[in-house]
């Protein structure tokens, strides 16, 4: 059998797949590459987009009189997930599509991105969200206050606790995704299954959201929820405003530990690597 061959689907005898090496913990010299800047900006508009059209469309729904007429909890699930789907397949190639704080710091725990970049992904994404949400308080500032500005706040009814949980559950669902769609391993081994990384991903918020909008309003997204909050800046967004970041980056660890550790049998591996030294001393 020639190396590499299947003996059956899923079946190889030799690694078929290679992983990209560990990025940098700092790497200095992304901060003299016009490929960095480009992915900062990028990100900076993604989540601009992201903020502006998923805003918009929980004001519009919120105005309705008659619930009928808006887009209902279903609507407002396919507007984030879709915009997700799209900006994820728009960006994926200069930046990685993170469009996210929670993805951004679950892939820095897994070394797939350098501290510096992470960091720095990090603050164009909050920006772009404050941006984009102050786009849709310009253009609906006669329903924006009335209506909530589309910031996320803990429902009447739930604790602390159910909404902590909540969110940590929906980041890792969107974080774990993530890390699966974009597995080299899955790729190759997978190749039978073609898989389009965003739509999944997409899919993955979509399902979030329709499981979590009565409890948080869904943040999963801790640029999203500082965006709102800044631009409403009302009590009732800032109340329970820790629970979208604590949430969303316990959510996105604990993702990137399962995947990387479990799935991927990390631990073994090093466990395994550790063995055959202390064998050999």
């Amino acid at each position: 059998m020639a190396k590499g061959t299947a003996a059956e689907p899923g079946s190889f005898t030799a690694k078929d797949y290679q992983d990209p090496p560990p990025a940098p913990l700092i790497d200095p010299e992304e901060l003299t590459q016009w490929s960095f800047y480009r992915a900062l900006i990028a990100e900076f508009i993604a989540t601009l987009l992201f903020l502006y059209v998923t805003v918009l469309t929980v004001i519009g729904h919120s105005k309705e009189a008659d619930a009928c007429n808006g887009v209902g909890v279903l609507g407002i699930a396919w507007a984030f997930g879709g915009m997700i789907f799209i900006l994820v397949y728009c960006t994926a190639g200069i930046s990685g599509g993170h469009i996210n704080p929670a993805v951004t710091f679950g892939l820095f725990l897994a070394r797939k991105v350098s501290l510096v970049r992470a960091v720095m992904y990090m603050a164009a994404q909050c920006l772009g969200a404050i941006c984009g949400v102050g786009l849709v308080k310009a253009f609906q500032s006669s329903y924006y206050t009335r209506y909530g500005g589309g910031a996320n706040k803990l429902a009447d009814g739930y604790s602390d606790g159910v909404g902590l949980g909540a969110e940590i559950i929906g980041t890792f669902v969107l974080v774990y995704t993530v890390f699966s769609a974009t597995d080299p391993k899955r790729n190759a081994r997978d190749s039978h299954v073609p898989v389009l990384a965003p739509l999944p991903i997409g899919f993955a918020v979509f399902m979030v959201h329709l499981a979590t909008i009565p409890i948080t309003g869904t943040g999963i997204n801790p640029a999203r929820s500082l965006g709102a909050a800044i631009m409403y800046n009302k009590d009732k967004a800032w109340n329970d405003h820790w629970i979208f970041w604590v949430g969303p980056f316990t959510g996105a660890a604990i993702a990137a530990f399962y995947h990387q550790f479990i799935l991927r049998a990390g631990a073994v591996k090093a466990f395994g690597s550790f063995m055959s030294i202390s064998s050999q001393v």
